[in-house]
């Protein structure tokens, strides 16, 4: 039976709940009810951990769940009430891929009239990432993120975030899969104004400031869930759009992706050690707002739907 597991705020401390058809439990009082062994540390990052180990717990608990429902009545939450928080709150690395969706490319290079490459692989091009700041870029669904006061030209980005649930040091592409914990939905904001230092010589190569792009408060929209992975059939066959306010913007499928997400997590064990935790936001589609030159303003709403993975929503004030 598939579950998914989800952080919230219940008077100021972050609880994990799990979501089992349709209903929200909170973890913890969900086990007491069903007088099962509990967990040493019930939050997701806690959880990620020793991710084997839970999921066999998990999978017991939802198993006794549908065994004695009568039991959980006690554990339930009204899912209006919830005030979700990102699901992870002490993630390890998020990484983020660039130029990483064939649609986004072609259309990138219609807009700015550039030759760009869209067959990396067959040229011998490695995949390349950027690292988005943690804890503090982190927001959850339904939250509110203040617009930046550095940047004119907010930019929205949905995409498939990855999360790692396992030791990964030089693995395969064949292999990589298992090493992931789950999958969530992310918005990948972006200052698109800051990527390059106005003032900086074009020849400097202090030119680029990443920092200033990617990373502000709120950043990085998380959630609301963490999907198990043994509930997604392959992460490279998954629509994935984009509203703004309630008008689609993207809309595309992770079958587009130049580079899968085994070749992702291949690709970065190679250079360095994966931990439980680390985040691979895996590119974004077509439809982002700088294509157009049209960027966010204060009281826009976004919402990101991937397929079996939930919606995220995210408005800007």
């Amino acid at each position: 039976m598939k579950y998914q597991l989800f952080t919230y705020d219940a008077n100021g401390r972050a609880r994990t709940g799990i979501s089992v058809e349709g209903a929200f439990h909170d973890l913890g009082a969900l086990i007491e009810s069903l007088s099962l062994q509990p967990f040493a540390d019930l939050s997701i990052d806690g959880l990620l951990d020793d991710w084997d180990q839970a999921q066999a717990q998990l999978g017991s608990i939802v198993e006794a769940l549908r065994a004695q429902p009568e039991l959980a009545t006690r554990s339930l939450l009204a899912k209006e009430s919830i005030r979700f928080l990102s699901p992870l709150q002490r993630p390890g690395v998020i990484y983020g891929a660039g130029a990483n969706y064939r649609d986004h490319v072609e259309a990138m290079g219609r807009a700015f009239n550039m030759k760009l490459i869209l067959d990396p692989k067959a040229e011998g091009v490695d995949p390349w990432h950027f690292i988005k700041a943690g804890r503090g870029t982190l927001a959850g669904h339904l939250q509110d993120v203040a617009f930046p006061p550095h940047t004119q030209k907010l930019d929205w980005e949905a995409e498939l975030a990855v999360v790692i649930g396992s030791h990964a040091s030089n693995v395969s592409e064949a292999d990589a899969l298992k090493y992931v914990a789950g999958y969530s939905c992310a918005n990948d904001l972006s200052a698109r104004d800051h990527l390059v230092r106005q003032p900086v010589d074009s020849t400097s190569p202090f030119r680029f400031d990443w920092i200033g792009h990617k990373c502000f408060t709120g950043a990085c929209p998380l959630g609301p869930f963490l999907t198990p992975a043994a509930f997604v059939e392959s992460p490279e066959n998954l629509t994935i759009k984009l509203w703004l306010n309630e008008e689609l913007k993207q809309d595309s499928n992770t079958s587009n992706h130049l580079y899968g997400v085994a070749a992702q997590i291949a690709y970065l064990s190679s250079r360095l050690e994966l931990f439980p935790g680390d985040v691979i936001l895996t590119g974004t589609p077509a439809g982002v707002g700088m294509e157009t030159g049209t960027f966010l303003k204060r009281g826009d709403v976004m919402r990101v739907a991937i397929e079996g993975l939930g919606e995220l929503q995210t408005t800007v004030v």
